[in-house]
């Protein structure tokens, strides 16, 4: 039984998700943001659900504090409809959004869709390397030689997949469905959002190598090596 933290300040809320998901998952249901860091400091979920309007610590600062030790899935749910503001939380390592009021089996799928087993095509069974960059699938960990890049849970599976077809160019709407696992409607943004973020993070950690190009008109591939 997968182990979730509900992260919620309204009580009504709380309710509802408890009903929704007891059934399914381990529930642990907090209404605080030091809550939520003081749990995630003592155990071990497999996803959080995040309220964004929180007491005290806020929401973005959880999620930020978050990523900074753990890939840990995280799907916020926010009342605030600012395609801007959502952009920001997909670049600070966020894997989902649910705008409220939510629709319970939407939240549901999408719950499902982040816990779903990864695809063995994706996570080789052993660590393997391209270029100066190594993938461990064990525990879903990058690195450019010494250093560890923080990544989030479908940059990981992004660059795994590309590196699974290193002759396959990829267009936006099959890198999607092959990574999210669902269909590709309204996904451009979050796609876009986390193969920026993943680039920027290859860029920063090996400025003078390419790990994946755009070939203009048909899709992303894993970027060549330069004859």
């Amino acid at each position: 039984m997968s182990k979730l933290l509900i992260v919620e300040d309204d009580g009504n809320i709380c309710q509802l998700l408890e009903l929704l998901l007891k059934d399914n998952h381990k529930l642990t249901i907090v209404n605080t943001g030091t809550e939520a860091l003081l749990q995630v400091n003592q155990a071990q979920f497999d996803l959080i659900l995040l309220d964004l309007m929180l007491p005290g610590v806020t929401g973005e600062s959880v999620l930020t504090t978050i990523r900074k030790t753990s890939q840990t899935p995280i799907i916020i749910t926010t009342a605030i409809d600012d395609k801007a503001k959502i952009v920001e939380l997909l670049k600070l390592g966020a894997d989902d959004y649910l705008t409220k009021p939510f629709n319970l089996d939407e939240l549901q799928a999408r719950i499902d869709v982040q816990l779903r087993k990864i695809n063995h095509e994706m996570l080789p069974d052993k660590t393997f390397a391209y270029k100066n960059l190594s993938l461990n699938p064990e525990n879903l960990e990058l690195r450019i030689g010494d250093a560890k890049l923080t990544v989030a849970q479908k940059e990981y599976q992004i660059m795994a997949l590309l590196i699974n077809h290193p002759n396959k160019i990829f267009t936006k709407e099959n890198l999607y469905e092959r990574v999210w696992q669902e269909n590709y409607l309204g996904g451009e943004n979050t796609l876009n959002v986390h193969l920026s973020n993943l680039r920027k993070k290859l860029k920063a950690a090996d400025p003078e190598t390419d790990y994946i190009e755009t070939v203009w008109g048909m899709g992303i591939r894993l970027a060549k090596e330069k004859s």
